[in-house]
């Protein structure tokens, strides 16, 4: 699991210095990662290779045709969206005044990423990934 984390950091990373970044005024928020878990990861790869076309390596990374990167991890049935947003704590703010809660608040991982985790007022948990402008 640690190993997969450490991936999935290192993705962000890229992700948050391909140029993908927002303006300090930008309002929308890209959707710049996602992650698909469940308890067979062989099998949601065999299954999302060959219904959708996605190319995904040994180690769970995946790369969709429209350029979205993500991953599959091998947990519970899950999946987690994360929005790239260039200032965290204002967001999780944003967030939790409007019924959402905040599950892992802003967490740097050293020359990686920083990201959040948050449940929207229907219980789905989703993600945060800083993105400087």
């Amino acid at each position: 699991m640690l190993l997969r984390f450490a991936g999935f950091a290192l993705t962000l990373f890229a992700l948050s210095a391909s140029g993908a970044a927002l303006s300090a005024e930008a309002k929308p928020s890209p959707i710049v990662f996602f992650d698909i878990a469940g308890p067979d990861s062989a099998k949601l790869s065999g299954f999302y290779s060959s219904v959708f076309g996605w190319q995904i390596d040994a180690k769970g990374s995946i790369k969709t045709p429209g350029g979205l990167e993500g991953t599959l991890r091998k947990d519970p049935p899950e999946k987690i969206i994360y929005m790239g947003v260039p200032d965290i704590n204002a967001a999780l703010k944003s967030i939790e005044a409007s019924g959402g809660k905040t599950v892992l608040p802003r967490t740097v991982v050293p020359n990686a990423v920083t990201f959040a985790l948050f449940t929207d007022p229907a219980g789905n948990r989703m993600g945060l990934v800083e993105i400087k402008p």
